[in-house]
């Protein structure tokens, strides 16, 4: 199966609609969602208007989270874009990082994150999810004969990716732009699955990257430097696999100890600000049409089934920032179909 190209942006609260048929006319094949209710519209909501304005668009979060909402509703609202998109709905699922953290929260425990992900896994299958010790069914999920939901896990660190293996459909890996760290993260994915006894071929994999394409080079680090420190804190945070490059390590640590959530995926905050030339363009791929679809060739060649892009920081200059949408979609991506 050809790799497949997504787009993860923020909901805009009455414009989900307009953008989501934009996205599918410019030739993207999914659109991911972010759920994080203190700084963008309701993700399901706005899936389901995504859902009524596009005919092929696949209809993702980017991604939910174990703690805001009960996983009978989490099921139940995924379910209904299944319903009204006729079947192209993901559910991407993670720990939890700016819908926590503007509620003084961090990402929830391993635990909470298995516990919820089992019971979501349940109810989207017509099964019953036992609630300590009640058994929970979702009616009308289970009356209506529809595919189950696909499940994919946001994954950095080896515990998530093991879980994400044993328990959901698909893993998307967020390890930036890096073929040696994405290489052995979906190594250990399909290890983790055959362990459990499953087909290592039925995990799908992908990539969640940070890309803007610019011919000023300067100008591509300078849209991408937010969101890039955005992806990149996960690799600081507790339990993320650890880097042999003595100064990618340093700063992988520093984005997790001092990450300023009030600023988050912005390209002005402190730790936008404190990101090398040299880390951006590791972790990130930044620069022309030429060199984005080399570096993103380079991640097709390691075996993923998609790569979900980033396309920029929250307060980059928006004309330039739809400049690099548009040549992503006009001149990156079908050089790479």
């Amino acid at each position: 199966m050809a790799t497949q190209f997504g787009l993860l942006t923020f909901p805009v609260p009455g414009l989900a609609g307009t953008m989501a048929a934009a996205v599918e006319d410019a030739g993207w094949d999914s659109l991911w969602l972010a759920d994080t209710q203190n700084l963008a519209a309701e993700v399901f909501v706005s899936l389901a208007l995504a859902a009524t304005t596009t005919s092929t668009l696949g209809l993702a979060t980017g991604v939910t989270n174990p703690v805001t909402r009960h996983p009978a509703v989490t099921a139940s609202a995924i379910a209904s874009v299944q319903a009204a998109s006729g079947g192209r709905a993901v559910l991407g699922l993670g720990r939890g990082d700016s819908s926590l953290g503007f509620l003084g929260s961090r990402p929830a425990p391993l635990a909470a994150f298995e516990q919820f992900l089992t019971r979501v896994r349940s109810y989207l299958h017509g099964e019953a999810a036992d609630l300590d010790g009640f058994a929970s069914t979702n009616e009308w999920i289970s009356a209506s004969g529809q595919p189950p939901v696909p499940i994919d896990v946001a994954a950095t660190g080896p515990k998530v990716t093991a879980l994400a293996a044993r328990l959901a459909d698909r893993v998307t890996f967020a390890v930036g732009a890096d073929v040696e760290r994405l290489t052995d993260a979906i190594a250990l994915a399909r290890t983790e699955r055959a362990a459990a006894g499953l087909d290592p071929a039925t995990i799908s994999v992908g990539a969640y990257v940070n890309v803007v394409t610019h011919p000023d080079v300067a100008m591509a680090r300078a849209l991408v430097r937010g969101s890039a420190a955005s992806f990149a804190h996960f690799s600081g945070m507790d339990g993320a696999p650890p880097v042999a490059d003595p100064a990618k390590a340093a700063t992988f640590a520093a984005l997790g100890r001092d990450y300023d959530m009030a600023n988050h995926a912005k390209a002005g905050s402190t730790q936008g600000a404190a990101l090398s030339d040299e880390f951006l363009d590791g972790f990130a791929i930044a620069g022309s049409v030429e060199h984005c679809i080399e570096r993103l060739g380079r991640l097709i060649d390691v075996g993923v089934d998609r790569i979900v892009m980033v396309p920029g920081s929250r307060d980059a200059d928006m004309i330039e920032l739809l400049g690099s949408i548009g040549r992503l979609a006009a001149e990156v991506i079908p050089a790479l179909r």
